[in-house]
Order: C-alpha cells, then sequence, then structure tokens
C-alpha cells in the first residue's frame, strides 16, 4: 500500500506540474497579445475563439476520457479495446465536425460573430478536432501510468505554441518593412489570424508522438462495448458542458448583446483583465491535484476520520485562497501593468471574478460528497442552475452595465452552485465544517481589503508598503491560528 500511495503522489506531481506550469508559461502569453494587438477588438476575437474552443472541446471528447478509465479497469474488458473503441468514436466525431463546419464555413461565421473572418472557424475547427482526437490518447497514457511521456508532450507544445507567437507577433513585425521574405506572406492587419495558424501547427506537431499508441488499434471498434460506454458516457457530457458553460458562456455571448466592434473591444478588455485573475484558477487547480488522490484515498476510512479531514481541507483551501486573493488586490497596480495600456481599464472586474473563482473551488470542494455516494447527477443538477443564473444575469444586465456584469454573473452562478451544493450535501453526507473559523478569516480578509482601498490615492511606493504590512497582518494570524512555523517542512529545522 505504501509503494502504490508513493507511486500515486508521484504522477501526480507529474501531472500537475505540466499542467501547472503549462498554464503559467501560456498566462506569460497575455503581455504579448496585450501589446501586440493594440485593437481591443482583436484580443476580443481570440477571447470568444478561445471560449468556443472549450466549449467544442467537452462535446467532441463527449465524456469519453472518463469513461474510458470505468471500462478499462471492469473486469473481463481489455484496455487497448476500450481504447480503441473510445479513439475511434472520438476521432469519427471530430472528423465529422471538422467536415461539418468546412461545408457551412459562411453561415457558422455569421452565427457567431465572425462573418468577416471564416478562415479562423476553418483552422480553429481543424485545431478542435485535433485536440479532441489526442485526449483521449493523453487519457490512455494516464490509463497507462505513462506521466513522464504525458508531461513531456504537453510541455514541449507549450514551449514551441510560445516561441511561435514570439517570433510572429514580436520579431516578424520589426523585419517587416525590410524584407521581401515577410513582405510576401505576412499580414500586420490580420495578427489573430496567425494566432489561430500557430494553434493549429501546435496541435498537429504532437501527432508523431502518438505513432505507437496508434498501432495499438488493433482491436478496432467494438459496437457492443460502444452501447454500454455511450450510456455511461451521457450523463458525464451532460454535466461537462454544464460546467464549461458556467466558465465560457459570458464570452460566448458577449458579441451577441453588444454587437459590433464596440463589444468585440469590450470582450478584449474583458478577456485580459480575466487572465490576471486566472491566478486563483491556478492555485485552485494545484489544490485539485493534490486533494482528490487524498480524498478518493480516505473513503473506506471510518467517518469521523473522513469528515474531519474533509472540514481541515475546506478550512485550508479558503485560508490560502484567500491569502492569494489579498497578493494579487494588494499588488494590482503592479500586476496589471502585465497587460497593455489599452487594456487596463478593466482591471475593475479583476476582484469580482477572482471571489468567483473562490466560490468555485469551495464548490469543487463540496462536490466530493455526490461523488462518494454515486449520486453525480446532483453535480449537473447544480451547474445547470448556476449557468442559468449566470446567463440571466448576462442577458438582462450585459446590454446596460457592459462586461461588469459578466463579473457579477460569474460571481452569483458560482455562488448559487456553492451554497446549493453545500445545503444539500448537509442533508445527505453532513460534514462538521469549521464555519466560525471560516468566517473570522473571510471577515478579517474582507477588513485588510477595506483598509488596502483608504489608500487608494496615495503614492504607489507607500500604497504598495502598507499593502505589504496589511498582506503580513493576514499572514501572521494564519501563522498564530492554524500554520505554526514548527509545522512547516524545512523552515521547521531553523525553528526551535
Amino acid at each position: 500500500m505504501a509503494n502504490k500511495m508513493a507511486a500515486l503522489a508521484k504522477d501526480t506531481a507529474i501531472y500537475g506540474v505540466s499542467s501547472i506550469v503549462g498554464r503559467f508559461i501560456n498566462y506569460l502569453l497575455t503581455p504579448l497579445y496585450t501589446r501586440a494587438l493594440t485593437e481591443q477588438a482583436e484580443y476580443g476575437n481570440i477571447t470568444s475563439i478561445y471560449a468556443w474552443t472549450a466549449f467544442l472541446l467537452v462535446f467532441l471528447t463527449f465524456g469519453m476520457e472518463t469513461t474510458m478509465f470505468r471500462f478499462a479497469n471492469k473486469e473481463g474488458e481489455h484496455p487497448q479495446k476500450v481504447f480503441s473503441t473510445s479513439l475511434i468514436f472520438v476521432g469519427g466525431l471530430s472528423f465529422i465536425f471538422a467536415a461539418f463546419c468546412w461545408l457551412f464555413t459562411e453561415p457558422i461565421s455569421a452565427v457567431i460573430g465572425f462573418e468577416n473572418h471564416p478562415e479562423y472557424i476553418r483552422i480553429m475547427s481543424i485545431v478542435v478536432a485535433l485536440d479532441s482526437f489526442q485526449s483521449i490518447i493523453f487519457s490512455y497514457l494516464r490509463l497507462q501510468k505513462r506521466p513522464i511521456k504525458f508531461a513531456s508532450i504537453k510541455l514541449i507544445i507549450i514551449i514551441l505554441n510560445i516561441l511561435l507567437n514570439l517570433f510572429i507577433l514580436r520579431f516578424v513585425p520589426i523585419f517587416y518593412q525590410n524584407s521581401i521574405i515577410f513582405k510576401n506572406w505576412f499580414n500586420p492587419s490580420d495578427l489573430v489570424l496567425y494566432v489561430c495558424i500557430i494553434n493549429l501547427i501546435c496541435s498537429a506537431a504532437s501527432l508523431p508522438a502518438f505513432i505507437p499508441e496508434l498501432k495499438n488499434l488493433k482491436f478496432g471498434f467494438n459496437k457492443k462495448l460502444f452501447k454500454q460506454m455511450f450510456a455511461y458516457s451521457v450523463p458525464i457530457l451532460i454535466l461537462g458542458i454544464a460546467g464549461i458553460l458556467n466558465q465560457v458562456a459570458d464570452k460566448m455571448l458577449y458579441p451577441h448583446l453588444v454587437p459590433g466592434e464596440i463589444g468585440k473591444a469590450q470582450l478584449g478588455e474583458y478577456g485580459a483583465a480575466v487572465k490576471i485573475a486566472m491566478i486563483m484558477s491556478m492555485l485552485i487547480q494545484a489544490f485539485r491535484y493534490a486533494y482528490e488522490p487524498i480524498v478518493f484515498g480516505a473513503s473506506k476510512e471510518s467517518a469521523t476520520n473522513k469528515n474531519k479531514l474533509y472540514a481541515d481541507s475546506m478550512k485550508y483551501f479558503i485560508i490560502f485562497a484567500l491569502l492569494a486573493f489579498l497578493a494579487v488586490v494588494f499588488y494590482l497596480d503592479i500586476l496589471i501593468l502585465i497587460l497593455g495600456p489599452e487594456y487596463r481599464s478593466g482591471a475593475t472586474v479583476i476582484p469580482i471574478v477572482m471571489i468567483a473563482e473562490i466560490f468555485m473551488g469551495i464548490y469543487f470542494n463540496l462536490s466530493f460528497w455526490y461523488k462518494l455516494i454515486d449520486k453525480t447527477w446532483w453535480g449537473g443538477v447544480f451547474s445547470f442552475i448556476g449557468c442559468a443564473v449566470l446567463l440571466a444575469i448576462n442577458i438582462i444586465f450585459v446590454p446596460k452595465y457592459g462586461y461588469i456584469a459578466c463579473a457579477w454573473g460569474g460571481f452569483a452562478g458560482y455562488g448559487v452552485c456553492m451554497l446549493l451544493s453545500y445545503f444539500v450535501g448537509q442533508h445527505y453526507a453532513p460534514v462538521k465544517y469549521p464555519i466560525k473559523d471560516i468566517a473570522i478569516y473571510t471577515v478579517l480578509a474582507a477588513v485588510l481589503w477595506g483598509v488596502s482601498t483608504i489608500f487608494k490615492e496615495q503614492n504607489i511606493v507607500l500604497k504598495m508598503c502598507i499593502n505589504t504590512l496589511l498582506l503580513l497582518v493576514f499572514a501572521t494570524y494564519i501563522i498564530k491560528k492554524d500554520l505554526p512555523l514548527k509545522s512547516i517542512p524545512f523552515i521547521r529545522n531553523f525553528i526551535r
């Protein structure tokens, strides 16, 4: 058992590092995009494209990643047969999707707001198809417990993406005026097209690495097995669609709620500001990778031990989420310099989006009650209700108030999901969460944030010094109350 847990911890760390480091490296593209794309409408197009891409990836993978894990570990089923059936289905569905987009490019472009750029739809349809197909192969690598290959491919493609973006958006424009070679193919007025092409190159570049896995398709497509897998995957698909809509619906809707170039420019400002707030999302993902194996591993322990684990995990998640929130809002005047000057007016939404991300993290923690009692349909119910709240706020308020309504829509949507999961969960699988301690930390963070706003107009150096002291107050309270220095590895070596 000890060996299994050690292997699990190692694999979790590798998957976590590849994902979190990958997201951080991609995060570094934000300064590049917001300076190269001086027209906010261009970044608005990228924000909209990526929102549709995220939604379509969930639809085209059809829940088969989770389904493959379930059936490959089922007694009497051969993992390679499950893999080949999953891959052929998702590959076929992806091919049909790409063909459909190419056949009906014009009407699709008009519907989603890209009537002047149908080429974006053609390119990104292939990107989505390739990524959906490859997601099943990546899942197969996880099934085979091959985290090194999984992480290596992910990181190599991310580095390739960074290098291509730097070359196209930073270096080519410098030499464009004085080079016939670049003038023959480069159009500086449509940089979004090159961003799409870079995505296509990166998606295609990883295919050769999967040749060994593709040779394992000797089992072909098993119809009987597929019927069982399809029935299992449909609820997962519905849950996935509800979840992704909570994340991207506002960005998909915005060009329709605020039409024209003004809407795309506002979406560009909002999309850039949200990137700053994604620091919280990276924290949540890091917590997820560490938390999931521990929680599922503790499912066979006594009820008392499990409940204490869930309660403590929730408290420490909220503590460090609030610490991260304060660190961002206290130094927002510096962090906002990451964005190009034209995009910094969207900074007002960053605290709201970060609080919504905290709600999402709490909702994730609370969601284990229905996963552990095999009532996952509750997740779909909560997510769809939250999505309905988000959509209603966007549709009603965005035309009048702009993207600030998008931020409040996410706040309300995730807040509703969080509250529903808590109250229903306390009925089915009650956990005694330390509500008093959590409330004290939350009030303390709110008070410190409020104090920092008093010095809004002060000299930037003085303001940063004051905010640093306020952050130290919060950190000191954590150490005194819940995390003494003697409990921290390495640091405890220097404490008597």
